[in-house]
């Protein structure tokens, strides 16, 4: 229980009988099975987790946003490096390509004119198989540049689902500092301890003892 429950309850602001029907309502959602996880003489965990860095929900979807944005930029930084190096062995191989087709009409006139050397055919062959290769080569180079884009298209939605995550920071911060304005009040809540506890109209005067408060922060406990 909170220091403001308290003070609700120690101001009589607190109906007891809604309060006890929402506890029984609560054990009847939680089901058999919740109770039959109880193990007899271990603490029941009734409080979520410290508010620590590593539990704050909107401080651990910006480090999320962060570190998914610096590393996506260093994805990109890299797969540039690597589309620009198969430009150039792509430049390089076209111009390998050119030397093997002048090459390779070269040959041919050769062994038109001279059919029975057969160093000319066998440098044809080879440069005809040369010329194939590299055409070939030149056509995977061009396919993997392709692919690259398309990996390149598909990181983009990593960008497009860190801003619906920053989109979900904004709505619980705006959430968060509405609730906040809400619940705001002009009384510190150290000058609380000295209000009424009986106000007109309660349907009794008595001032609940220490032996009954403890035992409603026991029920809250084990609510």
């Amino acid at each position: 229980m909170t220091q403001e429950e308290l003070d609700a309850l120690m101001g009589g602001d607190v109906d007891m009988e809604a309060m006890d029907e929402f506890s029984e309502e609560s054990q009847e959602d939680q089901g058999e099975d919740t109770s039959e996880e109880k193990v007899e003489g271990e603490p029941v965990e009734t409080w979520g987790p410290p508010a620590t860095d590593e539990n704050k929900v909107v401080h651990q979807l910006d480090d999320v946003t962060k570190e998914s944005e610096e590393k996506a930029s260093e994805i990109f930084d890299i797969i540039e490096g690597i589309s620009n190096d198969m430009m150039e062995r792509e430049d390089t191989v076209e111009q390998i390509s050119s030397t093997l087709e002048s090459n390779v009409t070269l040959f041919k006139t050769l062994v038109e004119k001279f059919p029975d050397v057969a160093t000319f055919k066998e440098q044809l062959e080879k440069n005809e198989t040369a010329l194939q290769q590299s055409q070939e080569m030149i056509e995977m180079l061009q396919n993997t540049g392709d692919s690259i884009l398309n990996v390149m298209d598909i990181l983009q939605y990593q960008d497009i689902h860190r801003q619906k995550i920053e989109r979900v920071i904004n709505v619980m911060r705006a959430l968060s500092k509405y609730m906040n304005s809400l619940f705001d009040s002009k009384v510190e809540d150290e000058k609380r301890v000295s209000s009424a506890q009986h106000i007109a109209g309660d349907t009794h005067n008595d001032v609940a003892s220490t032996e009954e408060i403890e035992a409603l922060l026991e029920q809250f406990g084990h609510s």
